[in-house]
């Protein structure tokens, strides 16, 4: 049973408000303005933020991915050291609270430059930091250290087709990480047939270091492994620890006959999200974000949505 559903980092009912999350500047401005500047910025984005949350609550979301740009330049600083700290620890104590007291479920998805199975020792180190300040903010917010309020990743790299040895760097530099980012994090399957499929990831990157595996629908269509949608959706969602539940992906591609946009993501959400008799939340990727998901659950009520999409389909491999 699919039970929340969410969408990520931008609300764009309320952008068209001039409300932001994301709020940020070039390097040369960070360069000449510093941390003092990032501090503003943070406020403003925080305060919106609280703002998305008590919108999502009104109506009846209780999923949403929080954006990694609310604190631009991260790993230029660090995060308690940045002037107004005490400011920004009360906002984020407030919007953890909002959440507790809204049941929402918050998660995080850093860019793909945070690479742990990269044998560049500077690309490591710089990962390493950004993700334990993405649980550094977590704590702050009072978000419990479980994969309930998850940080995802991707392997993000298979050194030149050794994919064996990247994930056991993966592994490796996990061991590096706070004991807050391990216990947040999360890996997911590619898009891509020369990157890595649930299967791979079950075998080289659960079994070893026992992190649960994100299920993403569209990229599993496009590289499956041999696997068949249901196998690798059971065989994700049996990774996450009792209790949590699972959370899987899912977009639509935005055109099936251009090769190049296979992998892009639709505005929105046509045909009905299968959940092959396990319980899991959905996080949305589709480009309309909260209006997808909207536009998703009228579709559902009125019984107008598709029928299953991606399990009739062969995968294209590309």
């Amino acid at each position: 049973m699919i039970n929340r559903i969410g969408y990520a980092c931008l609300n764009q009912t309320l952008s068209n408000k001039k409300f932001s999350v994301n709020r940020g500047m070039v390097r040369k401005t960070f360069l000449e303005k510093g941390a003092a500047y990032a501090s503003e910025l943070i406020i403003q984005n925080l305060e919106d933020l609280s703002k998305v949350i008590s919108w999502n609550h009104q109506h009846a979301i209780g999923f949403y991915r929080l954006s990694s740009d609310m604190f631009p330049w991260m790993s230029e600083y660090e995060i308690e050291e940045l002037p107004q700290f005490e400011k920004i620890y009360a906002q984020l104590k407030n919007i953890g609270q909002l959440a507790a007291e809204y049941d929402q479920r918050l998660t995080y998805h850093p860019g793909p430059f945070n690479v742990l199975a990269s044998e560049n020792e500077q690309v490591v180190n710089k990962t390493i930091k950004e993700l334990n300040q993405h649980s550094q903010i977590m704590d702050l917010m009072g978000l419990s250290r479980t994969p309930f309020n998850k940080i995802n990743i991707h392997i993000g790299t298979t050194l030149q087709g050794d994919k064996q040895k990247a994930m056991d760097n993966f592994c490796r530099n996990f061991e590096k990480l706070s004991a807050g980012t391990q216990s947040r994090l999360t890996v997911e399957n590619d898009d891509k047939g020369s990157m890595f499929h649930t299967g791979d990831l079950y075998a080289g990157i659960h079994k070893p270091i026992g992190i649960p595996l994100v299920f993403d629908f569209h990229h599993h269509y496009c590289h499956s492994g041999g696997l068949s949608e249901e196998e690798a959706i059971l065989i994700a969602t049996g990774t996450w620890p009792a209790g949590i539940l699972p959370v899987v992906h899912y977009s639509e591609p935005k055109s099936f006959t251009e090769k190049k946009l296979i992998r892009a993501h639709a505005d929105f959400i046509e045909h009905e999200i299968p959940d092959y008799g396990q319980d899991f939340d959905v996080m949305l990727e589709a480009k309309q974000k909260e209006c997808a998901l909207i536009r998703y659950r009228e579709k559902e009520e009125e019984g107008q949505l598709q029928e299953t999409l991606f399990n009739s389909l062969p995968t294209p491999f590309i």
